[in-house]
């Protein structure tokens, strides 16, 4: 599908990607190019760009290597020969508890919460019409009756990343007066392959555990978690760019699905279905990071976007587990695909 195929006025013809190349943001740009819009993707590259080659030689497609927290970030990466983005899908992060602990609360505050805000200033300034955030169901922590979380229950941290998550949504949520309209998705936890597939996301991670060890060693077996597959999550992000004004200004969505509330004991039944061999090993032990035991509710985004997943867990344990014993990923201990080994300098 072209640019050509949607009337003017449609929806946004020119999206801002920061962190384009990242586990997310390449499966991404993938579905906005093929959904007709021109697509200019901000990153600072940490894990290579190998993830946007497939990209380059599309006429919509235009790359900057930039890190975000340098304060013209966004400005650069225009091209004086495309019309601005009218929309920005902020990306750029020090993404899982980890990775954050690894760097540090300065480093991580940095790069998690001032780099959104000037991201944001910027593309207000710049008159586009939409900011969309990407954060996390981590900033609940545990749910405080055992019911669903919803959109409006009270926000208990308890990792420095859902710190630096939330505060750059209280941010984003402050700016009233603002040109840019900003929209928060609080994103369940991701799993499935993409051009920058991560292994250290829960359901991935497992699924390479059996596969490659045919062990697995559970922490927290009985702890319920919330999960999405890549591709219902990237949908999720195109109805937050294409829903009318009022249905995203100022607003957070739970992304995610009613079906993905699973606790690790019903993800390693799936994956036992296909790796019966794998021996399962369980510590009930606890440890510092992200707590997180919850159910989360997808009713506001069901309502109110009409968004429905398509994908299931067993879907996306089948394809990751393809992708394994396919040779499609060879060398998948590598570290490039974990968040967590990487200096910020």
């Amino acid at each position: 599908m072209n640019a050509s195929d949607h009337p003017a006025g449609d929806h946004p013809s020119h999206v801002l990607l920061t962190g384009g190349a990242g586990y997310i943001g390449s499966s991404l740009a993938g579905e906005l190019l093929r959904a007709g819009y021109r697509v200019s993707v901000v990153d600072d590259l940490l894990f290579g760009g190998e993830s946007l080659l497939a990209f380059l030689s599309h006429p919509a497609f235009h790359f900057v290597k930039a890190n975000v927290s340098e304060s013209r970030a966004v400005r650069n990466a225009l091209r004086s020969d495309w019309p601005r983005p009218t929309a920005i899908i902020h990306l750029a992060a020090i993404a899982g508890f980890p990775a954050c602990q690894a760097v540090g609360r300065q480093v991580a505050w940095r790069y998690n919460v001032e780099a959104t805000q000037l991201a944001f200033e910027q593309a207000d300034e710049l008159g586009m019409e939409r900011f969309i955030y990407l954060s996390t169901y981590s900033n609940y922590g545990l749910s405080p009756d055992g019911k669903p979380v919803t959109e409006e229950t009270p926000l208990t941290p308890q990792s420095l990343y859902a710190e630096t998550k939330i505060a750059a949504e209280r941010y984003l949520l402050g700016q009233v007066d603002s040109v840019c309209a900003p929209l928060v998705f609080r994103l369940a936890t991701v799993y499935g392959i993409s051009p920058r597939t991560r292994f250290d996301m829960i359901v991935n991670q497992f699924v390479l555990e059996a596969y490659t060890r045919r062990e697995l060693l559970i922490y927290q077996r009985g702890y319920s978690r919330a999960f999405v597959h890549i591709q219902d999550a990237v949908n999720g992000i195109l109805l937050g760019l294409q829903a009318p004004e009022t249905d995203i200004r100022s607003q957070v969505y739970n992304l995610g699905t009613p079906a993905g509330n699973c606790t690790k004991d019903q993800v390693v039944a799936l994956i036992l279905k296909r790796l019966p061999e794998t021996v399962v090993h369980y510590k009930d032990m606890t440890f510092g990071g992200d707590m997180r035991d919850i159910s989360v509710s997808f009713e506001k985004i069901e309502r109110r976007l009409g968004f429905h997943a398509e994908r299931s867990l067993d879907d996306g344990v089948r394809e990751v587990l393809y992708a394994l014993r396919s040779g499609l990923i060879q060398d998948p201990l590598h570290q490039r695909y974990r968040n967590a080994h990487f200096i910020v300098q």
